[in-house]
């Protein structure tokens, strides 16, 4: 279905998850089917948090979660994998600056460009003007093995049934530290709230699937703070890595081949796998898809760049 036609039938009010399941015939999500859904929506999140009270719940969900962070560790670097349009990573970026922590190397991605592009606002808006975005997809990130000493998410694995432990298998690899996962709980709820679960297509079992992969799952109960909603309720999961770890120095590299990747203004490349990747108004677009060949990056470089 053509994206403005789903555009029109998100704004009638149709669940486009839904509607997309349907007319592809899926059992479980694409990465097509959230990358629409989510974008189609994207800005809505960012005028949920400007009430009043749903601000002061999302401040202290961010206090809760770097709570939970400093019980682990100290780190000095940060990757929210499926940061929306931000609204979770400017409260906890805040609550680390309240806690006097306020050199953190910090990035975020997302599948959708749409949310990158408000999530850049909303953190500029709220000073948080150094945080590297880029879009990526959770299944292929964009970094160096260990790339950071903590790795966190916020209901980003949520609408994955089924890639589970790809997902697993990748935030693992590029954590140097604790991997925490803020995600619904399946197992802990009632069968009222998995109905619902099985009915989005909402992840399940994370720590069978981490322990399986060989992690070591140090906690996971329900995350019970102020944000828990009893319709869709969270979990957190802690997976320790090398808790003993030097200080991480995040590194971008090709989503394919794995390969150092360097930020050359107006695109991204990799001088070990030869691809390009692209930027769309200043916003890094590193999805297997976004890349291409381009062996005569470096040497055409200097002429394209002055040419008119």
């Amino acid at each position: 279905m053509h994206p403005k036609v789903l555009l029109k039938a998100y704004e009638n009010g149709e669940n486009i998850t839904m509607l997309m399941k349907q007319l592809l015939n899926l059992a479980d999500n694409s990465e097509e089917i959230i990358e629409t859904a989510y974008d189609l929506q994207a800005g809505t999140y960012k005028r949920k948090v400007e009430k009043p009270s749903y601000n002061a719940r999302k401040v202290a969900y961010g206090k809760a979660i770097v709570d939970q962070i400093l019980e682990l560790t100290n780190p000095g670097s940060l990757l929210e994998a499926g940061v929306g349009e931000g609204t979770t990573l400017s409260y906890v970026m805040s609550a680390f600056g309240d806690r006097g922590i306020d050199n953190l190397e910090v990035h975020g991605f997302d599948l959708s460009w749409s949310r990158i592009a408000e999530c850049k606002e909303w953190l500029w808006a709220n000073g948080h003007k150094d945080t590297f975005l880029s879009v990526a997809s959770l299944l292929h990130l964009p970094y160096v093995d260990g790339a950071f000493d903590v790795v966190y998410t916020s209901q980003a694995i949520e609408p994955n049934r089924g890639k589970e432990r790809l997902i697993l298998n990748e935030l693992f690899r590029v954590t140097s530290r604790y991997l925490v996962l803020i995600e619904p709980c399946y197992e802990l709820v009632s069968e009222e709230v998995r109905a619902r679960m099985d009915k989005h297509g909402y992840c399940r079992d994370l720590p069978g699937h981490a322990e399986a992969l060989g992690m070591k799952v140090v906690k996971y109960e329900l995350f019970d703070t102020i944000m828990l909603k009893s319709v869709n309720p969270v979990g957190i999961l802690v997976i320790e890595k090398n808790p003993a770890a030097s200080a991480a120095r995040p590194q971008l590299a090709c989503p394919r081949y794995g390969d150092v990747m360097s930020d050359c203004g107006d695109s991204l490349f990799s001088q070990g796998s030869l691809r390009a990747y692209p930027k769309i108004q200043g916003i890094p677009c590193l999805r297997l898809e976004d890349g291409v060949i381009a062996s005569g990056y470096d040497r055409m470089r200097d002429f394209l760049s002055n040419v008119d």
